[in-house]
């Protein structure tokens, strides 16, 4: 089929012999490559309508996905099939050509091998994001595998595929085996150099493996609470409750010691704790709790206990604890109980808030000091009595008729 595709770019080419055969070898290079690009566009339009089940559907987006690299394969693979045919090139030129298309060819499948794993693994993830259960573990371990290998496989590929195409020049091959083969110095500098690239590479394949975090995972760190929202290559993004991130290489988690809050479930105890007075009413209260917990629609149903869990000098300590589905839920949960409680305590037994008290007493005898036990008492006139100017406890007082 090659050979008769030459035979007939000759046959063509004999009816323009009146132009220089540099002109004729250019203008037929881009004529097939130009009719070669809107074949290709054809093929794809007429594959994106085929209908079909759910596995056509992702067939046609991948065609849709690599309809450019699809018509730039077609026009560079028709461009050296008619490379025979075009005679006013040198020797020379026509292997420099050959070498560009190739060069082109190779990024492009390379481009292209990345794009079609890229939307494949996108459909499995959005075929697990699409299940109704809330908390599987199995799936954010699935999504954390994918999402971490899937971007190592893409910088593998595009190492190989760049490598690749870059071996095709004698020049840069030359280097490329020099390099190899004196391995000492450079080697060791360049590992010295990318180090850290290198850990974090490491460590996201230890991480996709061993899983101590997972996307959507709840975890604290540097006393915040964040959601791992996503996982890549060298970095992990995590997202604070207010809306800011954490960019925390990837080697951290490795490394140093952090909270996880959902590694094997979503599920938490939340604990309130309340303090009340000494005359609080304990079964009151439990009831009212009861019947707070078991109606708000947060508790899981679960986990449910009220405890005095300690005392000092004024007052007592009460922890409350209740389970929720999730740890977003959980502290909703924990806010909800303590609102509630403490409106009921006041309106119903307000002798159970705490208060302050403290008594007056006289002091005893013994502890005065001897000062105040040797001084003669004092004098004081009965009451109603009236001491005028000049009167003192020795004079006699003047009653009138």
């Amino acid at each position: 089929m090659t050979q008769h595709f030459v035979s007939t770019l000759f046959v063509i080419r004999s009816y323009f012999t009146w132009l220089p055969a540099s002109v004729v070898s250019v203008l037929m290079l881009v004529v097939v490559g130009v009719l070669a690009f809107y074949c290709g566009n054809l093929v794809t339009t007429q594959l994106l309508r085929i209908p079909g089940s759910r596995k056509a559907a992702l067939i046609r987006r991948i065609v849709s996905s690599l309809r450019r690299p699809t018509r730039l394969m077609v026009a560079l693979l028709a461009m050296l099939s008619a490379l025979p045919a075009a005679t006013g090139f040198t020797a020379a030129q026509e292997d420099d050509l050959q070498l560009f298309f190739l060069f082109l060819l190779i990024l492009t499948f390379g481009f292209s091998a990345i794009m079609v794993f890229r939307i494949m693994t996108e459909v499995y993830l959005n075929r697990l994001a699409a299940r109704e259960e809330t908390d599987d573990i199995m799936i954010r371990s699935h999504q954390t595998q994918i999402r971490v290998l899937r971007r190592l496989t893409e910088i593998l590929v595009g190492i190989v595929t760049v490598a690749s195409a870059l071996m095709l020049f004698p020049s840069v091959k030359q280097y490329g085996l020099s390099l190899f083969a004196s391995a000492g110095a450079a080697s060791l500098i360049v590992g010295l150099s990318a180090r850290g690239l290198l850990t974090n590479l490491i460590a996201g394949v230890q991480i996709a493996l061993t899983q101590p975090i997972r996307m959507e995972d709840l975890i604290i760190i540097n006393g915040d609470w964040c959601w791992v929202e996503e996982i890549n290559a060298t970095y992990v993004v995590l997202r604070v409750w207010d809306w800011r991130r954490h960019i925390v290489p990837i080697s951290y988690f490795l490394e140093n010691q952090f909270e996880n809050w959902t590694h094997n479930s979503a599920a938490i105890i939340g604990v309130v704790f309340l303090w009340v007075d000494y005359q609080a009413p304990m079964d009151k209260i439990r009831e009212i709790l009861n019947e707070i917990v078991r109606g708000c629609p947060l508790w899981d149903g679960r986990v449910f206990d009220v405890q005095v869990a300690d005392c000092d000098a004024h007052v007592m300590s009460i922890r409350i604890i209740a389970s929720a589905r999730t740890a977003l839920q959980s502290w909703d949960l924990r806010c909800d109980i303590r609102e509630k409680i403490i409106a009921r305590i006041r309106d119903e037994c307000p002798e159970a808030l705490p208060r302050s008290r403290f008594s007056m007493m006289p002091p005893a005898a013994e502890a005065q000091e001897p000062w105040e036990r040797m001084a003669p008492p004092i004098s004081r006139p009965p009451p109603g009595s009236y001491m005028g100017p000049g009167m003192g406890p020795g004079s006699s007082s003047m009653s009138s008729d």
